[in-house]
């Protein structure tokens, strides 16, 4: 990801993060920091740039001209998610930092003074921000607290794939209370059940931990968290057909947009997915008017939502006279759903995690979705390879919404039980997160059905269809 900070003060954000873990992800190119001095980009001789506002009024404006100039020598006028930092802005919140990890490029406008003149944020900003309901003297801090919650969400930045699924916020819940040595310190033990060793009642105790605590402190997320457990239990009743929406809320990653009886709308921001159903045409069309208009892609469960979403379903308007078109179909596919708590059994050895090193092996035989959609799994790790001497012989991994897939074996290799290991090993670290392993198989995919059910996993009795928005001439 490229950051850049617009700011009269770039060396207060390239010291904040000199010595820390963002900006030792810097160095190590994971992500870029780039600082913009506004100053540099002031018409005046003497670098001025502010102003008094017109009106009257106490303090000054930063003048639009260098404001626009330092945004244009980044962006070249390309549109690129900009966010402004004031107190008038929208709250911001761990369910904003993921969805802005999955953005390839940042910018971040710190304002001083009094404020920013207004015509310059109206072409330049996209999101306006607070991160809390006081006043600074200017945006670096707040532009550094985004810029740090952002960027420990991006892969490879905390060198620990589970570190931000055990903390607070995560699924809505605070983090449960944390112990180190010495074993007694001031006459107060370590709770006995971590000392025991048997990590199924140890999650147990630490859920129960975070509940409580939330509940007691945070009553507000609770009710979040509560709302998704009830949707939860509802949808188990249909497991196999809602597996993508259960999986979803279990891990963290949806948000209920909308839930009345059978008609529910889940968005996972971090993709920019919505997985909807909806019992009638009437419902699905008033239940669409509140997709996010950032959503790129679309699981939905019924026909006629497709129909809508394509354009192609008649009077497809929304509330606001909008139409519903612009996503065309990218595949039907059955849900897959490992049902048992027990591990596979993994005959192939030597399977490890991938790294970058591999992205040129990926890529160059898993082109489905995307050189840059590969790299994002590897980076998150979660992509797997089977090695042969020391060489890959093929792959496969977790797709960003959870399912299970991207699997490739060297057609030598094929026919020699590596896939199932892959795929059971992947099984296997699913069961270890304590999350239910699934797939998503395209309709017709016959061998893949059969590999499915030798690991014993499940097939739903309807299907699912992927929907994709249309990319517009010139987008990437």
């Amino acid at each position: 990801m490229k950051i850049h900070i617009l700011t009269l003060f770039p060396e207060m954000i390239e010291k904040g993060f000199q010595s820390s873990i963002i900006g030792k992800a810097a160095q190590k190119e994971i992500l870029s920091l780039h600082g913009v001095d506004i100053r540099d980009y002031s018409l005046d001789k003497h670098n001025k740039v502010d102003d008094y506002p017109y009106g009257g009024g106490a303090g000054m404006l930063l003048q639009a001209e260098p404001v626009f100039n330092a945004w244009q020598s980044v962006t070249g006028g390309r549109a690129v998610r900009t966010i402004y930092l004031t107190p008038q802005g929208t709250p911001f919140t761990q369910s904003m930092a993921e969805e802005l990890a999955g953005e390839e490029e940042l910018v971040f406008l710190c304002g001083h003074y009094e404020g920013i003149d207004r015509r310059v944020l109206e072409e330049t900003v996209t999101d306006y921000v607070s991160i809390g309901d006081y006043v600074l003297t200017g945006g670096e801090l707040p532009a550094m607290v985004m810029i740090d919650a952002v960027a420990r969400l991006i892969p490879g930045v905390l060198g620990n794939e589970s570190s931000a699924e055990e903390e607070s916020f995560f699924n809505d819940l605070l983090e449960y209370p944390q112990y180190t040595r010495p074993e007694v310190w001031h006459n107060k033990k370590v709770p006995e059940i971590l000392l025991s060793g048997d990590h199924r009642k140890i999650a147990q105790w630490r859920l129960e931990k975070s509940r409580r605590l939330t509940e007691k402190v945070r009553p507000d997320l609770y009710e979040k968290y509560e709302r998704k457990q009830r949707l939860t239990d509802r949808l188990l009743k249909d497991k196999r057909n809602y597996i993508h929406m259960i999986e979803s809320l279990r891990r963290g990653r949806a948000e209920i947009i909308w839930w009345e009886g059978e008609d529910i709308l889940l968005y996972d921001r971090s993709c920019k997915l919505c997985m909807i159903t909806a019992a009638s045409k009437e419902s699905g069309r008033l239940m669409l008017a509140y997709a996010p208009k950032e959503t790129e892609s679309f699981v939905t469960s019924q026909v006629f939502l497709n129909e809508m979403l394509c354009g192609s379903g008649g009077s497809d308007m929304g509330d606001e006279g909008e139409s519903y078109g612009g996503y065309e179909i990218h595949c039907e596919c059955y849900q897959l759903v490992y049902t048992q708590k027990v591990p596979l059994p993994v005959k192939h050895k030597d399977i490890r995690q991938l790294t970058m090193e591999h992205l040129d092996y990926v890529g160059s035989r898993y082109s489905y979705d995307g050189r840059e959609y590969v790299e994002a799994r590897i980076r998150e790790g979660v992509m797997y390879g089977a090695f042969v001497e020391n060489a890959p012989v093929g792959f496969a991994g977790m797709h960003n919404e959870g399912s299970l897939g991207l699997l490739y074996v060297e057609e030598a290799y094929r026919r020699q039980g590596i896939a199932v290991s892959l795929e059971s090993y992947i099984i296997n670290r699913t069961l270890e997160k304590g999350w239910t392993p699934y797939g998503q198989v395209i309709v017709g995919n016959e061998e893949s059905f059969a590999l499915q059910e030798k690991l014993g996993l499940y097939r739903s009795d309807r299907t699912v269809w992927w929907l994709e928005k249309i990319k517009q001439k010139g987008q990437a």
